[in-house]
């Protein structure tokens, strides 16, 4: 029986078959991709938590060097109580592992901030100790994140690195650069009383020698807002966590 190619059903039958043929192509496709894709934010994650603690690597770099500076990795509810404590190898598939916990789904998914989990990085470097603060927070047109490190007095900042999705370039995406996060270094989040008073990011500059502040972009004022609400909402809850187990 000759097929008859003018016919509805011809027509019909071919676009079906080549929906099924692209369908299973694009699904092979996507799932040979989506280990070294998970391989690659698995690496970006590492660069920068160091990062934060002014250790500048490769990506190719950043899973033994990662294992070389952090040396725990933790996770706290909101009211300061220790969930998850691990060390050594990184399992992808063990949810309970602090490296694991997406901030970013959790910022977004849940809405009460007492119910998430807040994961942090203990590290040494030259001697030193230092804990490393992932964030996430709102800009302009999307999020925001960052990572935060202290030094071992709780208090003062020893590094910083912020980016974005969708902020405006040459204003508020300038939030990723070295010269912005750079201004955090060597401020304080507690004042002379102990009492947690944050880092503002001001707009128009902070006043020189201000220990508390940092200038904000020109042009960018609602991402550098989005910066300053993010660093303080979070600071805050480390550092009750900080306060009651140091």
């Amino acid at each position: 029986m000759a097929i008859n190619k003018n016919s509805n059903g011809f027509t019909f039958g071919f676009a079906i078959g080549m929906v099924v043929i692209v369908g299973a192509i694009l699904a092979i496709t996507a799932m040979a991709l989506k280990e070294p894709q998970t391989e690659n934010i698995k690496r970006e994650k590492m660069q920068n938590i160091l990062t934060a603690i002014q250790v500048e690597v490769s990506r190719d770099e950043a899973p033994a060097e990662f294992e070389k500076y952090v040396k725990e990795r933790i996770t706290v509810s909101h009211d300061g109580k220790v969930l998850n404590t691990k060390t050594g190898a990184i399992d992808a598939t063990d949810k309970q592992d602090p490296f694991n916990v997406d901030v970013k789904k959790e910022f977004k998914g849940i809405k009460d901030a007492s119910a998430r989990n807040y994961p942090y990085f203990v590290c040494e470097k030259d001697g030193e100790t230092f804990y490393v603060i992932p964030m996430v927070g709102n800009g302009l047109w999307g999020p925001i994140w960052g990572y935060v490190s202290l030094k071992d007095d709780y208090n003062t900042i020893y590094g910083a690195s912020f980016d974005h999705k969708t902020e405006t370039p040459g204003l508020g995406a300038e939030i990723r650069e070295g010269w912005f996060s750079g201004n955090f270094i060597e401020k304080q989040i507690l004042d002379e009383n102990g009492n947690y008073v944050s880092v503002d990011v001001v707009k128009g500059g902070a006043p020189q020698g201000d220990i508390h502040g940092v200038d904000a972009i020109t042009g960018g004022t609602i991402t550098s807002d989005g910066v300053g609400e993010m660093v303080d909402r979070t600071l805050k809850v480390y550092s009750d966590y900080f306060t009651k187990n140091k």
